[in-house]
């Protein structure tokens, strides 16, 4: 049953994050994310680096680690199916500090739908041991991605399903 929710503001979302101190997003954007994406491209602090696919995000990000960045990965659940692998090695295998948003395609408010994309995603993050909240408001944003964020920085690998879509 889909819940009637308010949309995610773009701008709390780049808000949280700047204030966690990251410095790029690392993104293959989607059509739920569409917002985030214009609004972030007019952010001249957290910059916005566009992957081609997702198996890429996290070799990235990997390398603005290096540089001495704090990367965000920015991708769609069935991206992160998609980039299985080079989130075994990199991500969970090297405990690489960084949070990975992940657009939660087939969310319908309180859990996933019917679509195979949703009810895998939170079964895999658990196998692969990767801790993971679900973000739905503003006020969750403001919550939950700074608590999250550090716990990537201390412990490695964590995630943020986002299951609300982002409005103007």
């Amino acid at each position: 049953m889909a819940v009637e929710r308010a949309p995610l503001n773009a701008q709390v979302m780049i808000d949280t994050l700047k204030q966690c101190g990251a410095t790029h997003l690392v993104w293959l954007p989607d059509t739920e994310s569409g917002y985030l994406y214009q609004s972030l491209s007019d952010d001249p602090e957290l910059k916005l680096v566009p992957v081609t696919r997702e198996g890429e995000a996290h070799a990235i990000a990997l390398g603005l680690l290096v540089g001495g960045k704090k990367p965000v990965v920015c991708i769609q659940n069935t991206g992160f199916y998609e980039s299985g692998d080079s989130i075994r090695g990199l991500w969970i295998d090297l405990k690489l500090p960084i949070l990975t948003l992940v657009g939660y395609r087939g969310y319908e408010g309180g859990g996933p739908s019917a679509d195979s994309a949703a009810t895998f995603l939170e079964p895999v993050l658990k196998a692969w041991e990767i801790p993971y909240q679900v973000i739905e408001t503003d006020d969750d944003v403001a919550r939950v991605v700074p608590e999250m964020y550090a716990r990537a920085q201390s412990q490695g690998p964590t995630a943020v399903l986002i299951g609300g879509e982002y409005g103007a």
